[in-house]
């Protein structure tokens, strides 16, 4: 056979560990549920998304910025000095000694948490997380072709005596969410430390605080015992805390985190990160939104009216429910919850199954407006019967 022939007849092959991917499902969006069900103003409560959405000076800035089309023909600032530099200011506070060479800008926290597995894992290698814990940390894993140690959960969240047990001569990163996506599960500052205090200096801890402006609010019922871990960074040379501004900052469309680690840690994360991965938009509205600390609390100060807004909607209507430190609750609907699930979408209302989790009998619920709160009740109500 001729080589034109074969190159005809064969296709290409992806390398193992990624053609055994499984890929991250995203919500469904609301354009995409009106159109196939028939149905209008939809209720997205799948992606735990800001229901505010952003500060109003992000959108009076945007819309000047808009208004400078030689300003958008040009890169953005590679190295995005003037978020790091807001970001510097509001935490130093806390670290005296940070520096702006310990930040490290993602294209959302998940851009960086699949640098963290590239640069510190690797095949043969092991990455241990928790059962229940947020999808791309599997992902991320796989992709590098690492071995995924997946411990057993406790109450729905991490069991960090058995991740420490996990902990072999091959472990290279361990990946921690706090509080945890989808659970909601929270765990406390002294038990991080003691855990750090037990980990060997050479296996990277990353604490992923995607939720942690919810967790610290009075009202959450795990601020007593939640604290973020940034204060420990000076302690801890193998630690890395990851954030994101698409939740409490309502940035989701505009995709940017940042991770605080030593300075060690960011520059290797830097030898590997796209050149220009934050757009202008994005590293301009994250800066603007860091001073906008009303914005921020009027939404944290919603989540919370929200949250027992639902929680009691679920006790009245027999549901039990995970307790949760996030802008989202997992609901125990029963072994029909993709069919409760289906149900919900007719009625307009989006949610989040969890089933590949291995939560079959959970939905997962963002807490939205105090309307769209009203709307996932009367529709759970209505499939239920």
């Amino acid at each position: 056979m001729s080589q034109s022939v074969l190159l005809k007849t064969k296709s290409p092959q992806a390398v193992e560990c990624v053609a055994l991917l499984h890929p991250y499902i995203p919500g469904k969006p609301v354009d995409e549920l009106e159109r196939e069900y028939g149905v209008k103003n939809a209720v997205k409560v799948a992606s735990n998304e800001n229901p505010l959405g952003p500060s109003p000076h992000v959108i009076s800035h945007l819309s000047a910025l808009l208004k400078k089309p030689q300003e958008l023909s040009r890169y953005p600032d590679g190295n995005g000095f003037v978020l790091k530099k807001k970001l510097l200011d509001k935490f130093s506070p806390i670290i005296s000694d940070l520096s702006i060479d310990q930040i490290t800008l993602g294209n959302g926290s998940n851009d960086i948490l699949d640098m963290l597995a590239r640069t510190f894992a690797s095949k043969n290698d092991e990455v241990i997380f928790s059962q229940y814990a947020f999808a791309v940390y599997p992902i991320a894993t796989q992709a590098i072709g690492a071995t995924a140690v997946i411990t057993p959960a406790v109450n729905w969240g991490h069991n960090l005596d058995a991740m420490l047990t996990a902990i072999s001569d091959k472990t290279r990163l361990i990946f921690i969410a706090n509080p945890n996506n989808p659970t909601g599960t929270c765990l406390s500052a002294d038990d991080l430390r003691t855990f750090l205090q037990k980990v060997p200096k050479n296996i990277v801890v990353v604490i992923d605080e995607a939720y942690e402006e919810y967790a610290a609010h009075p009202q959450s019922g795990f601020s007593e015992s939640y604290h973020s871990m940034i204060s420990s960074l000076a302690d801890f040379k193998n630690l890395v805390i990851t954030r994101t501004f698409s939740k409490a900052y309502g940035l989701a469309s505009f995709r940017v985190g940042y991770s605080l680690s030593s300075s060690a840690i960011a520059e290797l994360l830097n030898r590997i990160r796209q050149p220009f991965n934050n757009n202008t938009f994005a590293l301009e509205s994250a800066a603007i939104a860091l001073d906008d600390t009303q914005h921020l609390q009027l939404g944290v100060d919603l989540n919370w009216q929200g949250m027992t807004y639902l929680t009691d909607g679920f006790k009245s209507l027999d549901l039990n429910y995970i307790p949760s430190a996030g802008n989202f609750v997992c609901v125990q609907t029963g072994a029909d919850s993709a069919a409760i699930y289906e149900k919900l979408l007719y009625e307009g209302v989006i949610t989040r199954p969890v089933a590949n989790y291995q939560m079959p009998e959970h939905l997962r619920i963002s807490i939205g407006t105090m309307d769209e709160n009203h709307r996932v009740l009367e529709a759970l109500k209505k499939v239920l019967i």
